[in-house]
């Protein structure tokens, strides 16, 4: 059973915790105030000391207090040290967490090394795990907790350019599908919040990490930097409130629900992708992102520019 959640401005000592990474991206700021505004008590996990300032100073004007810690999620050493402070702040651990910290790495496969590779695997998919293995025993002794797993559409559709991105979010839908079977004994609810995010805001973010190199097959796609998907699905993503918001769903209901699409592109792009015929599928994909060219009346239609 969910707790009930105080709506009183003031932080009772009972009031149930949560912690939130990723917490000052523009997702998970939203996050981070919807949730203390609805009358949880918020740890934004933040990389940096100023970024942790900053986002403590903004939860302040806005009017519900904020705690924060500093932690690399994709450093062990960094994620351990910060849970044990947090331990420490909660009187044994989180009531929930909400892991929403992750990055984009663009590139065609061959292009993207070892390095980059892990570090991608790393941040979107090892650092979840981590924090799971930190947080589910005290939330299994209490008998109650849940966990919130921030994903995109990446986890159901595979795009070509962010082959390591797509690796990365598939794999934490399927740690998230199994850890919520795992957890479902001991009281514990794991969701998934799925948006819509092959847009402008993943490019904007990403762009600065295509790879440089000069010899690169895919040096005009690398030029153009997405711009084909950011036009395409900039008017139909989601805004960090509406995220926030399916956030503070997971964590409020009941019986919260195992997945959580978000912005009306995710539920029909994802069901499309399932049906269509690979061929089909690949060919719209490869227009998408400029690895084919649309003949010039589809073009025209969609709004590509002609070659």
């Amino acid at each position: 059973m969910s707790p009930k959640i105080p709506l009183s401005p003031k932080i009772p000592r009972s009031r149930p915790s949560v912690v939130v990474t990723g917490a000052t991206s523009a997702t998970g700021q939203a996050i981070t105030m919807e949730l203390a505004r609805t009358g949880f008590a918020v740890i934004a996990a933040c990389r940096t000391r100023e970024k942790a300032e900053a986002l403590r100073e903004r939860a302040a004007r806005t009017g519900p207090p904020v705690r924060t810690v500093v932690v690399d999620v994709a450093d062990a050493t960094s994620t351990v040290r910060a849970f044990t402070e947090i331990a420490t702040m909660t009187g044994g651990g989180p009531w929930a967490v909400v892991n929403n910290a992750d990055f984009a790495q663009p590139g065609a496969v061959e292009d993207v090394d070892d390095e980059l590779a892990r570090r991608q695997l790393e941040t979107n998919l090892l650092a979840p795990a981590r924090i799971a293995r930190l947080v589910l025993p005290s939330m299994r002794a209490r008998r109650r907790g849940r966990i919130v797993n921030v994903s995109c559409l990446a986890g159901r559709v595979t795009m070509p350019m962010l082959g390591w991105y797509c690796a990365s979010k598939q794999g934490l839908e399927a740690v998230t599908d199994a850890l919520r079977m795992e957890c479902a004994p001991f009281g514990v609810r794991v969701s998934m919040v799925e948006p819509w995010s092959y847009g402008s805001r993943l490019w904007a973010g990403s762009s600065q990490l295509l790879p440089q190199s000069r010899v690169s097959a895919y040096r005009k796609q690398y030029e153009a930097a997405g711009e084909p998907v950011r036009r395409g699905a900039r008017n139909r993503e989601p805004a960090p409130g509406e995220v926030a918001r399916a956030v503070r769903r997971a964590l409020t209901e009941r019986r919260p629900r195992s997945r959580y699409p978000v912005g009306g592109g995710a539920r029909s792009t994802a069901a499309l992708d399932a049906l269509a015929p690979t061929a089909a599928s690949d060919w719209a994909k490869m227009i998408a992102t400029g690895l084919r060219e649309a003949p010039p009346r589809l073009a025209r239609v969609i709004g590509l520019p002609l070659p």
